[in-house]
């Protein structure tokens, strides 16, 4: 039964592929458009394969090559001058390898190498490809959570995590304040905003333990 259901979503997805390819170049063939739906329906017969070997690496790693290859084909059909795609590559090869990990995705270790990893990548982008503007900063903000979250919630230290948490926020909105707009001092109102947390956690929570 399973196997008549995979070659169903197989036999159904090739003929529309199909069907998509004679349509385009029937109605223009100026625009390569059935790439998209290509895309979707190629997704299918893949998700249910690994769904019934209960292989969820291989589902993550063949959707990741996937989607690596259409924005490679897109970068190129669209501006071969500038290669975009790298920027999501990063992300693509990482998912893949938590899904592989498991539960040694859990451990600090491995968040603080991919992140480091991840930072640097993204670091030699923002060198060789775009040097006008320090834009690392954003992926390194977001990824530095990794390892932040994860080590404040395995030792249960809440009130730290808001502190740490807030000193990161604020030295990143300081950061892009100085790099982009040094005449115009706006990162106080979003730090102002973000020293609440701290406060209301030492307040209404360790505070509160403390007395009891």
């Amino acid at each position: 039964m399973r196997k008549l259901e995979l070659g169903f979503v197989v036999t159904g997805s090739i003929l529309t592929i199909i069907f998509l390819i004679v349509v385009n170049f029937i109605t223009g063939s100026h625009h390569i458009w059935f790439i998209y739906p290509a895309l979707a329906l190629l997704l299918g017969p893949i998700g249910i394969y690994c769904r019934q070997k209960k292989n969820y690496t291989l589902f993550s790693i063949l959707t990741s090559l996937l989607l690596i290859l259409f924005l490679i084909v897109e970068n190129y059909r669209s501006t071969p001058e500038y290669p975009w795609f790298l920027f999501s590559v990063a992300p693509l090869i990482a998912w893949p390898t938590l899904v592989y990990l498991g539960n040694q995705s859990k451990k600090m270790t491995v968040a603080v190498i991919g992140s480091a990893i991840i930072i640097l990548y993204y670091l030699i982008l923002n060198v060789f490809l775009s040097p006008g503007y320090p834009w690392v900063m954003f992926p390194a903000f977001a990824v530095l959570w990794w390892p932040l979250t994860l080590y404040h919630v395995k030792r249960k230290s809440y009130f730290r995590f808001s502190i740490y948490a807030s000193l990161l926020i604020s030295i990143f909105f300081i950061s892009v304040n100085v790099i982009s707009s040094p005449h115009v001092i706006w990162a106080v109102y979003p730090i102002f905003v973000v020293l609440w947390w701290p406060l209301s956690m030492y307040y209404f929570v360790y505070k509160r333990k403390l007395e009891l």
